[in-house]
């Protein structure tokens, strides 16, 4: 019996990219929309970058839950990261998913952001910074001028154009990286405090 063709699947959000930007926050690929609770990044419940953001910002990881905790509140989550110049994109345009789920190393690549021209608009931005192992070997491979990769915690800064860049590699936001909630966002927080934000 044969296995069926596995098809590309295309990213469906565009990048959030306010002018005001300070920061680029980049991922690999969104879940399965059937995982989605809301039309924005990072919208699966088990996925703590929103839980990540409570407890850096406002002391309570449930802060941009829903009062019944099923679900993001995303109108509050798009006016925190306008108020503060957080950018949000992934690496991957294109995908082929190897197995039905969100895993990263189930991913295939099939095309790459354009992160280059997302920089381009984000003329204020001098901090990118990726959730995790693919996010990162893919911004490696497509945006020259980055010597290497951090290691998870650290920069290292490199030249973009003119521009004097910061490249922060950040734990995955995602349950399946073995590091408690509260140690992950105290790594976030330092990135956050470094930055300005």
């Amino acid at each position: 019996m044969t296995q069926p063709e596995l098809l590309p699947e295309t990213h469906p959000l565009p990048a959030f990219a306010p002018e005001n930007a300070r920061l680029l926050m980049l991922g690999s690929f969104p879940p399965g929309r059937h995982r989605w609770k809301m039309d924005f990044y990072y919208p699966n419940l088990n996925n703590d970058m929103w839980r990540i953001m409570g407890l850096c910002f406002f002391n309570e990881r449930d802060y941009f839950l829903t009062p019944q905790k099923n679900g993001y509140e995303e109108d509050k989550i798009r006016q925190f990261l306008q108020e503060k110049g957080i950018a949000i994109s992934d690496t991957a345009k294109q995908v082929i998913r190897l197995k039905e789920n969100a895993s990263d190393k189930h991913l295939q690549i099939v095309q790459t952001m354009d992160i280059a021209a997302l920089l381009e608009r984000l003329p204020h931005c001098h901090a990118i910074v990726t959730t995790g192992q693919k996010a990162s070997d893919t911004l490696l491979s497509i945006l020259p001028g980055i010597p290497a990769a951090p290691a998870v915690g650290g920069f290292v800064e490199f030249l973009w154009q003119t521009r004097k860049m910061r490249f922060y590699r950040m734990p995955s936001s995602s349950r399946a990286y073995p590091k408690p909630l509260a140690e992950k966002a105290g790594v976030y927080l330092g990135m956050f405090n470094e930055i300005g934000l």
